[in-house]
Parts: structure tokens; C-alpha cells; sequence
């Protein structure tokens, strides 16, 4: 199950959706359908769009991967792989936003409290790097909403069990580097592409190889030590 974060949807990920599904893989892409305030919305639709299955491989990218532990309560979870994602926090919640960053985001809310959409967030050039063309953009746009800024000031419940899931994580160049670095103090299988925080939209066959080359090692790993039954 490949999540989007909440701010975008699901066209971030249909390049390596498509490609997983051309190998044979039984792919499902979750993201937010509906407006989103709280971290119970995103929870809430998230899990709406899982159907009936018997093992999920959950591959989070960005925000959704601090929802990760709050999934994996809740569904047939055998492992993640983490994409340029946040991680679930050691403690029983998860911050939104890292420390500091909320204070930034409040001084580009409305007067309503509402963030503009997630491209706006940052200067053109730097947003205009991120996509492999003009289509791809706008297919993205289309489906960003705008969170409010206490969205960033809450935090997602983190039931413990998942620590104890195969996991790796993917890195795209250092924008999540504290989180890769945490990955490996884990022990987790680590790899980095350079790239863009979209590079999925980039390069759809090289992360779709990273991500099933991850998952083996992951449970691979986990057989070995005895932690996947």
C-alpha cells in the first residue's frame, strides 16, 4: 500500500504504482479523499481505502509515514519501507512538524488559519526541480488541499508494536536525513537516490527497483533473526 501525505494525493505515487502493477504486484494507493483538519481525518481515510487483505506492505512517503504505527494497529502489516517519510515518534504521539517548523508555516496561513497549497510553500525554482515535466505538475496541483496550521501543532497516536516490523528506508538526496540516520541506528536496510522530495515522479522504475530491492533485504533480514514468523 503506497500513502501519499496528506497535503498532495495519490498522483504522486501512480508512476510506481503502474510500474509495481506492470511486475505482477497487487498495488493499492492510499491518500486523502475528503478535507483534512485533524490527524484522525488522515487516519480515517486512509483506512477507508484499504480493501480485505491478508498482508499489507505499507510504503509511506513524506508526512503519511508518522501514521505508520496508527496503521499498522489497525491492519495486517508486515512490513514498511519508508520513502523520503517522517517516522513514528518513540513516544505514545508523534508530532505533525518538526520543532520550530510550526512558527514558519503560521506566517503563511490566511487569515482563517489555512497554509496555501504545498507548491506554494516554496520558491518556484525550487518547486518547479521537483517534477519531470508540465503534466506531472498539474496532475499533482489538482489534488493538493490546503490544511490548516493546527493540523502542524497536533499529533498522531503511536500505539507501540510497529518497531518491531521489517522495515528500510529510502532516502531521496538528505531532505529527511535525521530520519535516515535514525534508520540506521535501527539497522534498517538504507539507500539513497539523488533526487527531489518527488523524485517517484522522476525516476518511477529506479524507485520502484529500490523499493522492492528494500523490502527483500527488510524480510530477508527479519527471517533471519527470527522476527517475521
Amino acid at each position: 500500500m503506497l500513502t501519499a501525505s496528506p497535503l498532495l494525493g495519490p498522483a504522486t505515487w501512480v508512476p510506481v504504482a503502474d510500474e509495481l502493477s506492470r511486475r505482477g504486484q497487487r498495488v493499492t494507493v492510499a491518500a486523502c479523499d475528503g478535507p483534512v483538519g485533524t490527524p484522525q481525518d488522515v487516519l480515517d481515510q486512509l483506512l477507508r481505502q484499504v480493501s480485505d487483505e491478508t498482508e499489507v506492505v505499507l510504503v509511506p512517503h513524506s508526512n503519511s509515514g508518522l501514521y505508520v504505527a496508527a496503521l499498522a494497529e489497525q491492519l495486517p502489516v508486515v512490513a514498511v519501507v519508508f520513502v523520503d517519510a517522517g517516522l513514528p515518534s518513540p513516544a505514545e504521539q508523534t508530532p505533525t512538524a518538526p520543532e520550530g517548523m510550526v512558527d514558519d508555516l503560521a506566517g503563511l496561513a490566511d487569515q482563517h488559519g489555512l497554509l496555501p497549497p504545498w507548491t506554494r510553500w516554496w520558491p518556484e525554482p525550487s518547486v518547479e526541480a521537483l517534477f519531470p515535466d508540465a503534466e506531472s505538475r498539474a496532475a499533482v496541483e489538482r489534488q493538493q488541499r490546503r490544511l490548516p496550521v493546527d493540523y502542524f501543532r497536533s499529533t498522531v497516536p503511536t500505539p507501540p508494536g510497529w518497531e518491531r516490523l521489517p522495515a528500510a528506508y529510502l532516502a531521496f538526496a538528505d531532505t529527511y536525513a535525521p530520519e535516515r540516520e535514525e534508520a540506521r541506528r535501527r539497522g534498517w536496510p538504507v539507500e539513497t537516490l539523488p533526487g527531489g522530495h518527488l523524485h517517484q515522479l522522476v525516476a518511477p522504475a529506479v524507485v520502484a527497483d529500490a523499493v522492492e530491492r528494500l523490502l527483500q533485504e527488510a524480510t530477508g533480514a527479519a527471517r533471519t533473526t527470527g522476527t517475521v514468523d
